[in-house]
């Protein structure tokens, strides 16, 4: 299984959400998993990274060239594949073709934003794929508040909601991939608000 992991590119983070997220690429790269990436050297990038290596996986990063020449973040030049894009939409296209399922680590505005564009495709049908966000320390409390908020105030279909998982940890993100199972929910009725009966 080819697996897409967003999460923080910075440094300063907690090392407790640095070593989650080495926990999680050691115990999927054990099970075989291939790990796609932004191809970032640090912060969750490079822990999950390092810890596929660590675990025997496979390793492939998408980046754009201009962050090798404008020195944006360390980029991980380990990796047993690495592409450079011409832009952004370029790396996140290419992630988001080649990988079989999501995983959202902890991470802030570019990982705020890989999650809703995967969130809102899936909600438009445009792919079936599974979708976790690692809750590592409670981390995504506030944003499972905020979605669920927005589907009480009817902005956002409540069947929505099962188009995501929150795990709190590696043992349930790996259980819930290995079993899951494509939702059958046509995209007409998730983007449908109103209730209906």
């Amino acid at each position: 299984m080819k697996v897409c992991v967003y999460g923080a590119s910075s440094e300063r983070i907690d090392e407790k959400y640095k070593n989650a997220g080495f926990d999680l690429g050691k115990k999927m790269g054990a099970k075989g998993y291939t790990l796609v990436f932004g191809a970032g050297a640090e912060g969750m990038m490079g822990a999950v990274a390092r810890g596929f290596h660590a675990g025997g996986g496979k390793v492939h990063g998408y980046i754009p060239k201009f962050f090798e020449e404008g020195g944006y973040e360390a980029i991980y030049y380990d990796c047993d594949e690495l592409n450079f894009t011409e832009t952004m939409a370029e790396r996140k296209t290419g992630m988001e073709n080649e990988c079989d399922a999501f995983i959202i680590t902890p991470g802030g505005i570019g990982t705020f934003e890989e999650f809703f564009q995967v969130f809102t495709l899936k909600q438009l049908g445009r792919h079936d794929k599974a979708i976790v966000l690692f809750n590592s320390y409670g981390y995504y409390d506030d944003m499972r508040v905020l979605i669920e908020d927005a589907i009480k105030s009817k902005f956002v279909n409540k069947e929505c909601a099962h188009l995501i998982k929150y795990c709190d940890t590696v043992e349930e993100i790996m259980e819930y991939l290995e079993s899951y199972t494509p939702s059958d929910i046509a995209w007409s009725r998730l983007k449908r608000i109103r209730d209906d009966g």
